[in-house]
């Protein structure tokens, strides 16, 4: 089954100061080595960047960038967007499909919002999903922590079945690259 990685939104907005989401200093590292294992066996990474209108995500601007430790390579695909669904009014879908992909690896920021609509949209879409435990991250709330958001969404999203595909929730070091 053809895979891709995708890497969501690991902008400096969310990845520095006093907006940097839980424990980023050990979430970007993990994503580096699923992006290398992923290149290695010569499949597609691609990088996703949220934009708006103002403030932080402001397109082009400083906190837009992606995040200085993120590994990027000239051979991954960018995509830009405008919600948290990274397939709504992108060419995600498109990119996908040339490539006869049917597996994505999904990891990034924010947990909460991109990559728990990115993940139900991959599902609904009919693609296999993984979720790497350790490769998503967010920001606390006012009701609840980033640590408890985080295992709330690995829990629900890896408990999901009635998309007919499943999001299999798993440690990144035991994610298996297959193209």
């Amino acid at each position: 089954m053809k895979t891709a990685l995708l890497i969501i939104d690991v902008q400096r907005a969310i990845s520095v100061g006093q907006y940097a989401a839980f424990e980023i200093d050990r979430v970007i590292p993990t994503i580096n080595g699923l992006s290398a294992k992923v290149r290695a066996a010569g499949l597609p990474v691609v990088v996703i960047q949220h934009e708006e209108l103002e403030a932080y995500f402001l397109y082009g601007s400083e906190t837009w960038q992606l995040a200085d430790d993120l590994v990027v390579a000239a051979s991954d695909i960018r995509v830009r967007k405008t919600t948290p669904d990274s397939f709504h009014r992108t060419e995600l879908q498109e990119v996908l499909q040339q490539r006869g992909i049917q597996r994505l690896i999904i990891c990034g920021l924010q947990t909460d919002y991109c990559v728990d609509t990115t993940v139900r949209r991959a599902l609904s879409l009919g693609y296999e999903v993984v979720l790497p435990a350790d490769a998503h991250s967010t920001l606390d709330n006012a009701a609840i922590s980033a640590a408890q958001i985080i295992a709330h969404h690995n829990a629900v999203l890896g408990s999901m079945s009635s998309f007919g595909v499943r999001a299999t929730v798993v440690p990144a070091e035991t994610v298996q690259i297959e193209g």
